[in-house]
Order: structure tokens, then C-alpha cells, then sequence
């Protein structure tokens, strides 16, 4: 799928803890504020043994985007294989796949919507790749919904924009312990994305 890309989306086996690790120090102090010895002291592991697997924060960085990446389109191929063929199905699908993933993953979604800057520029294109593949699922359910006028928004690329925005900012704001439970969030969230696609089932036709 990214084959093309010419970075190393390798993980060396033991990866695990030395990501876990990176992704408790970006999500504390930022990452850049945060040094591979920090990194390397929450692990549990020398500096030399870090280095062995990975050449510094940068490629650490890069490796838990990627991850997360993995996790997410995961999360989303199986909501859409469980949701049939219905576009306004497929959507609700999408949205609570990705407000619960962004809620359940608080951490790791804040330093991927903020972090990928501190990439460089082969890894930075390799990531936006696969978040534009991510953004494609969404436009292309919102096209299979226009061409069966199932929705009716003549805006389809704003509507596809709100609707990420809105769910990828849980990341931000959500709080578990809070008086609002995920459930209530995913439906609340799934009303305002059929509302901003305009659904309307019974205007639905037949595609020849």
C-alpha cells in the first residue's frame, strides 16, 4: 500500500516498550522537549541498547505514528466490513470507528494530529500518504451516498472536512472521567455527520 515510499516502516522485535515509552514522554513534555535519554529511562534500557534498534527520537517518532496509523485503519477496515453496503451505515461506521479510536487513544492521536512536523521530509510524506488513504474511506462513502441521494450536501469536501475535524479533535478535548460517556458521544457524533451530509433515506434511488 506504501510500498512506493522509501522509508524503513520496519520494527525491530522488543519495539513494544521502547514506543510505549516515547509515546509517554511526547505525550508529557511535547517532543521537543523530550531527549532519547528520557526516552530511554522510562524504557528501562541503556542508551546503547535504544540506539541499537533506533537511530534517535526522530525515527522513534516516525515508528509510533506509523503504528498508530496501523491501529486506526485497522479500527476503520473492520467497522466498514461489519457495516454492508448502505453509505449512511458505512458513515456511522467510520465516525464511531474514529471517535472511539481518538478517545481510546488519547495520547497517541494528540502527538500524531500535532507531531508530524518534527519528521523529515521522506517520513512526512510516507505519514501524509496514509492519512490521505484514511481521508479517501470518508470521501469515498460520501460520494457512494451523493450518487444514490442518500446525501444531498452539495458541499461534499467541507462536509468530508467537518466531519474529520470534529471527530479527530476528541482527541483533544475528551476525558473518560467526565459526565460523557463514550456511547453517548458516538451517537451524538454520528447525528451531526448525517446532518452535515444532508441524509435524507427517502430520497434514496437506484444506481444504474
Amino acid at each position: 500500500m506504501d510500498a512506493d515510499v522509501d522509508v524503513d516502516t520496519r520494527r525491530p522485535p522488543g519495539h513494544q516498550a521502547l514506543l510505549e515509552a516515547a509515546r509517554q514522554e511526547f505525550a508529557e513534555r511535547g517532543y521537543g522537549s523530550t531527549s532519547i535519554r528520557d526516552i530511554a529511562q522510562r524504557a528501562g534500557v541503556s542508551l546503547s541498547a535504544l540506539y541499537h534498534y533506533y537511530g534517535g527520537k526522530q525515527e522513534l517518532l516516525f515508528a509510533l505514528l506509523d503504528e498508530g496509523m496501523d491501529r486506526y485503519r485497522q479500527a476503520c477496515d473492520a467497522a466498514l466490513a461489519d457495516a454492508g453496503d448502505d453509505p449512511a451505515e458505512r458513515l456511522e461506521a467510520l465516525v464511531e470507528a474514529t471517535v472511539r479510536f481518538r478517545a481510546g487513544q488519547r495520547d497517541r492521536s494528540s502527538i500524531e494530529l500535532t507531531e508530524d512536523r518534527s519528521l523529515n521530509d521522506e517520513q512526512r510524506a510516507h505519514f501524509r500518504r496514509r492519512q490521505a488513504a484514511a481521508t479517501r474511506m470518508f470521501q469515498q462513502v460520501i460520494e457512494d451516498g451523493r450518487a444514490c441521494s442518500l446525501f444531498l450536501t452539495p458541499y461534499p469536501d467541507d462536509a468530508r472536512r467537518a466531519v474529520l475535524a470534529m471527530c479527530n479533535a476528541v482527541a483533544q478535548w475528551y476525558r473518560p472521567e467526565g459526565a460523557l460517556a463514550v456511547d453517548d458521544l458516538v451517537e451524538r457524533y454520528v447525528s451531526l455527520a448525517l446532518t452535515l451530509v444532508e441524509y435524507h433515506p427517502r430520497r434514496a434511488r437506484r444506481t444504474p
